[in-house]
């Protein structure tokens, strides 16, 4: 059982990332059956030869795909925050597989065996190898409908079939199946951070034994509840005696020739490494490395967004928080009285909040605490503030009480995703990294609230906004709302 283990251990990733491959075939080939069923006449008298037709579509549809998932970084055992990039993945490989297919699918019908041109050979090997003289494929044998709607399909299941399995993953790694040992160089604060994004992701499968630290008076120490195993030449004995596969060096303000030491003790152990750098927070910005002559040279990215993806997330503001204002009105008036009976004073909760480039704006909400408790004051990290009331808790816990600020979308003082605006006193503690968020329009939702951390304070968890701001699309606007839904639901939306 012992050695069962320790194989699961090693080979987690490989088995896991193989398991995925059959599921999404079986997804792919579910996806085709139903896009079949939704867009052919099936009970039509070629029902019969048209299935044998679109077996061979479905096969050929499949493996572009496959293809196309695996070009995308879709089968990579690195993981992106919160798994924003897999989603991103998924849809640029399904439309590229779209046009891949058709661009296939015509080549392949035309490139006939009897035709020599060498271009063509091999299509028309495999044209011969699917025996497709003998299935009457034309433009008239199958449906572009069809065909349309089942790669439609294929981008929704496949969505969905991966969230799942991030989650039954994540279940895993949770139970300490399939984690990895690893170790942290550094005690101080940089490894002390690690330690809580360990604890705080679980999908990163890491199983954190111990620290190693510089300072040899502290061997032996408890730093939360992590002994502190050793020095620098105890680092072979360590990693050997707990099995390491991985060394987190977080000493971003060594010395650079130490941690030049620290890597080639990591190489001649034959542990693999991960350094946490002396500019780590320029390496949280998009960079671009240039070179002159043997000297490289960090430099931030363009951020300039192009105008159609400007125009695209307004039109998408503009529509849903009107589709949101005019059909959710009925559920404005309930929501306010119920506030009013519970409590006197407004039903509306407006608050100066700190907009794009640090402007103020007036930010609506459902009051969900009693009038003379609410203020310039921290919110409430629990469901049990005695500033809370009653129908607020219920408010609260499925982000009702963000309903109005649908209407502050709609006059553009904010948007659909972007980082949570704060209040002007925590603003004017920000340092130069953090006022960072300012540079976009703040939003209702945002990865910190889907995210593991949203326990925390906003200003505490700046690389989430940062990487928003950085990585910020339609595409990943689309992503986040659709998870944001998915909380919603689960009612897990304020705490």
């Amino acid at each position: 059982m012992q050695s069962f283990a320790h194989f699961l251990r090693r080979n987690f990733e490989p088995l896991i990332l193989s398991a995925q491959v059959f599921i999404d075939l079986g997804v792919l080939l579910l996806a085709c059956w139903v896009g079949y069923l939704m867009g052919s006449e099936v009970g039509s008298p070629e029902a019969h030869e048209r299935l044998e037709v679109y077996r061979q579509i479905w096969a050929l549809m499949s493996a572009v795909c496959l293809v196309s998932f695996h070009a995308f970084g879709m089968y990579s055992p690195v993981k992106s925050l919160l798994n924003m990039e897999e989603y991103k993945g998924i849809a640029k490989a399904t439309v590229v597989s779209y046009f891949v297919f058709w661009t296939f699918l015509i080549l392949l019908v035309k490139a006939h065996p009897s035709n020599e041109n060498v271009f063509v050979q091999p299509l028309a090997w495999l044209h011969r190898y699917l025996d497709l003289d003998s299935l009457p494929i034309n433009t008239g044998s199958f449906s572009r409908v069809t065909i349309s709607i089942s790669f439609f399909l294929i981008l929704i299941f496949t969505t969905t079939s991966r969230f799942f399995s991030f989650k039954y993953i994540q279940g895993l790694h949770r139970r300490g199946i399939g984690n990895r040992n690893v170790l942290i160089y550094g005690a101080d604060e940089w490894g002390r951070k690690l330690r809580s994004k360990f604890l705080l992701v679980p999908t990163l499968g890491l199983h954190m034994v111990g620290f190693i630290t510089e300072d040899r008076k502290r061997i032996g120490e408890q730093v939360e509840r992590i002994p502190i195993l050793g020095g620098f030449d105890d680092l072979q004995r360590v990693v050997g005696e707990n099995k390491v596969s991985e060394v987190f060096v977080a000493l971003p303000d060594q010395n650079e020739d130490r941690v030049m030491e620290i890597l080639a003790e990591c190489e001649r152990i034959g542990v693999k490494y991960h350094v946490v750098p002396r500019f780590h927070h320029l390496l949280s910005y998009k960079i671009r490395i240039q070179h002159i002559d043997s000297i490289p040279l960090i430099t931030r990215a363009d951020r300039r967004r192009p105008l159609i993806s400007m125009l695209a997330k307004r039109m998408l503001d503009i529509t849903v928080s009107a589709l949101v204002l005019l059909l959710g009105f009925p559920m404005f008036v309930v929501a306010a009285i119920l506030i009013r009976r519970e409590s006197p004073g407004p039903a509306l909760f407006i608050q100066k909040r700190v907009g794009k480039d640090g402007k103020l704006f007036p930010m609506y909400k459902f009051r969900t605490m009693h009038t003379n408790m609410s203020g310039d004051a921290p919110a409430p990290d629990s469901p049990y503030d005695p500033r809370i009331t009653t129908i607020g808790r219920y408010l609260r816990r499925y982000s009702l009480d963000e309903l109005p600020q649908f209407l502050n979308v709609f006059l553009g003082n904010m948007s659909l995703v972007g980082p949570r605006p704060e209040m002007p006193f925590i603003v004017e503690g920000y340092s130069k990294f953090q006022r960072e968020r300012l540079s976009v329009k703040p939003g209702i939702t945002g990865l910190w609230q889907i995210s593991y951390a949203r326990q925390s304070q906003i200003h505490d968890n700046i690389d989430y906004d940062l990487y928003y701001i950085e990585h910020q699309s339609f595409l990943l606007d689309l992503v986040v709302i659709s998870l944001t839904g998915v909380a919603v639901v689960k009612g897990t939306g304020a705490f």
